[in-house]
């Protein structure tokens, strides 16, 4: 089992870490905010009516579960300036044992697009990948024409590793994605 020190990364501009059921208001105002989507790939303004407190309070015990089981680590990502909630990067856990293995994934919310958080944010989390929960490979699985993603992938010292096909079940079919990665090693002679 993967001892964890704290489950908070604090950067120049934000603070990742797991959501709490103080959040709701903070969660539900920012995505209320949200633009229309911009691509296929972004949620933009979602009907939020079923998104209740109730509801919100049992997403965080859910994710508290996933963490207490080392299957996924879902973690909000707040301003450091006035606490606005920007974005969602979740780590989920592939294999362990001699593998140490998993995947990342990230949304920063639509209206906070252009500022550099998700690389910022990005970045703290693998830092948290590799010294907090003990992983030795990240992999991103990136959709073929997922611009933005990639160059985020890209920014943050992830390599391309090759393309996966019909990898997924999205957008009514299989689908191909593209596999970034980086590892522990990486980590070391990349800092």
């Amino acid at each position: 089992m993967v001892r964890v020190i704290k489950l908070e990364e604090i950067t120049e501009r934000l603070v990742i870490r797991p959501y709490t059921t103080n959040d709701y208001r903070n969660w539900y105002n920012q995505y209320s905010h949200c633009y229309p989507a911009r691509n296929r790939f972004d949620e933009g303004k979602i009907d939020l009516s079923d998104y209740t407190e109730a509801w919100f309070d049992e997403m965080v015990n859910k994710h508290q579960q996933l963490i207490d089981k080392d299957v996924a680590y879902i973690l909000g990502v707040f301003r450091k300036d006035d606490g606005a909630h920007v974005g969602v990067i979740d780590l989920s856990t592939l294999m362990r044992n001699e593998f140490q293995w998993g995947r990342i994934g990230y949304t920063i919310l639509n209206t906070y697009w252009e500022h550099g958080y998700g690389k910022e944010a990005v970045k703290a989390v693998l830092d948290m990948a590799f010294t907090q929960l003990g992983y030795h490979r990240i992999e991103a699985h990136i959709n073929m024409d997922n611009t933005a993603s990639i160059k985020l992938a890209e920014s943050v010292g992830m390599e391309f590793e090759c393309v996966r096909r019909d990898f997924i079940f999205e957008f009514g079919e299989w689908t191909d994605h593209l596999v970034y990665f980086r590892n522990a090693k990486q980590r070391r002679t990349l800092a």
